[in-house]
């Protein structure tokens, strides 16, 4: 199978982002507030997939817009800076930290202790938890403008857990139904005030803002997986900021509307170790020597991704330097004619090109190969259940935490709650652990590098290529985000002249 020729994006490709677009946009450029503001456009990639849920991976999209915030976030460095929270100490199993005074939620009620023990209370005690705590036990408690959170054990890493996005901080109103419900329930400078199911949302300026009032009036958010309509709409026009600009694209798009950044974000084949092909260790062998990186990149990424040594990339160079050679326990054997099932997204668009490489690597290899691509929505639960030989996902690995320990237990702990690989072995268990427990700094990058490489020389997962983020910013914005671990986009400072 030959893969389909790079070619400009066509008029009629233009034309229909614009249609698609305008539904959400139209009227939007013209409504301004008394200084003149604009609302800013963005067409992001991925629909919700928990109506919003702050508990699930939705919680990002309320971090990006500016629309729910956490008790502490990360500088550049992914160290603990204040938010909501203004100062913490440790003791033991237990942090206490101090609530920001005079915070109001976007209902007019007022953050105060309780508000916080609420919310980390229904995030520690749901089903499934997020993912930041997995493997963790937290309670919390309110003790005047104060708020203390005990772990089963010594964790150094609370703050760091605590300023992920799916620990947001909302009024008791979100809380009321069956579902979380973040719409008018947050702390940030924009309001959520309209959900339009998965095609889009409306968040409007929240003046009583703690932190000052932001610049622009508000955020009209389209929902576009498709990312040829999402770079269309750059060229047309009809969005202000585009976010996950596909490789494909960026090439032929005004350079100057872009910006590229190494972010840590690895695309990786999960090898289902459960069940299958991938049970035998030799054949998962066979799979990894037979992959080849660098096509990949040159081929699909079009250069503009970096070929992995490990599942960490270079947006933590520390990884490199501490890496070693990994010896790993099963020579490649013959797949004599293996049957395989390999099942990727189209949300990414590189990933069904991606996709149709391996496959033809793989079939040269001696496997043969079927896949299964769909959007993201309608396979991720087929792929938590272990039903594909394989798998293949753009990954975020310091998400939630800052911190690749999170992320590594996460997808490769018996009990994580993203094991593709469907991976069981008790001394990875053991080296995650010890890297969740070591304190931070260089003895627990130490650790978490050990863990990588017990998981690498199980083959559980074969790391590809470490991705750059590609936005598309129109030429009147002024100060969107440009963040690596795609937290921030929309801020109280961007603005569109």
């Amino acid at each position: 199978m030959r893969l389909p020729a790079r070619r400009l994006l066509p008029v009629t490709a233009v034309a229909a982002a614009s249609a698609l677009l305008t539904g959400c946009f139209a009227g939007a450029e013209s409504t301004a507030d008394a200084a003149g503001g604009k609302r800013i456009r963005v067409a992001m990639m991925q629909p919700p997939r928990s109506g919003l849920s702050p508990l699930s991976d939705d919680a990002f999209k309320l971090s990006r817009w500016s629309t729910a915030e956490t008790l502490v976030k990360l500088d550049a460095d992914g160290d603990a800076q204040p938010a909501l929270a203004t100062t913490w100490q440790q003791s033991g199993r237990t942090w206490t930290f101090e609530i920001r005074d005079g915070v109001t939620f976007h209902d007019g009620t007022k953050l105060d202790a309780d508000a916080v023990v609420r919310s980390l209370t229904e995030a520690a005690t749901a089903s499934p938890k997020p993912r930041i705590l997995d493997g963790v036990e937290l309670t919390a408690k309110a003790a005047g403008n104060k708020v203390t959170v005990t772990t089963a054990t010594e964790d150094p890493l609370v703050p760091q857990r605590l300023s992920s996005p799916q620990l947001s901080i909302l009024a008791a109103k979100a809380y009321r139904g069956r579902a979380v419900d973040p719409v008018g329930a947050g702390t940030g400078p924009f309001e959520l005030t309209k959900v339009g199911g998965t095609a889009s949302a409306t968040l409007d300026r929240y003046d009583a803002y703690w932190g000052g009032k932001a610049k622009a009036p508000g955020i009209d958010v389209k929902f576009v997986p498709d990312g040829t309509a999402r770079a269309a709409a750059l060229r047309s026009g009809e969005a202000d900021i585009v976010e996950a600009i596909p490789v494909s694209q960026a090439a032929v798009l005004d350079q100057d509307l872009i910006t590229e950044v190494p972010m840590p974000r690895t695309n990786t084949l999960y090898l289902n170790t459960g069940k299958g092909a991938f049970k035998d260790a030799s054949l998962r062998a066979a799979a990894r020597e037979a992959i080849d990186a660098e096509a990949i990149v040159k081929g699909v990424y079009e250069g503009r991704a970096d070929v992995a040594e490990g599942l960490l990339g270079p947006a933590l160079p520390w990884a490199a330097e501490l890496r070693k050679p990994v010896t790993r326990g099963a020579e490649a054997g013959r797949p004599n004619g293996a049957a395989i099932t390999i099942g990727t997204y189209t949300d990414r668009s590189e990933m069904p090109e991606v996709a149709a490489t391996l496959q033809q690597q793989l079939q040269k290899a001696g496997f043969k190969v079927k896949l299964d691509v769909r959007e993201y929505t309608n396979i991720e639960s087929d792929a938590l259940a272990g039903r594909f030989d394989a798998f293949v996902l753009s990954r975020a690995t310091v998400l939630d935490s800052g911190d690749p320990a999170a992320y590594l237990y996460s997808d490769f702990a018996s009990g994580g709650t993203f094991n593709l690989s469907q991976f069981t072995d008790k001394g990875v268990d053991e080296a995650l652990k010890k890297a969740s427990d070591t304190e931070v700094g260089d003895a627990r990058r130490a650790a978490v590098i050990a863990a990588e490489g017990a998981v690498l020389a199980a083959d559980a997962a074969v790391p590809m290529l470490h991705e750059r983020v590609i936005q598309g910013d129109a030429a009147g914005v002024v100060d969107a985000a440009h963040d690596p671990r795609e937290r921030a986009l929309v801020t109280v400072d961007t603005h569109v002249k």
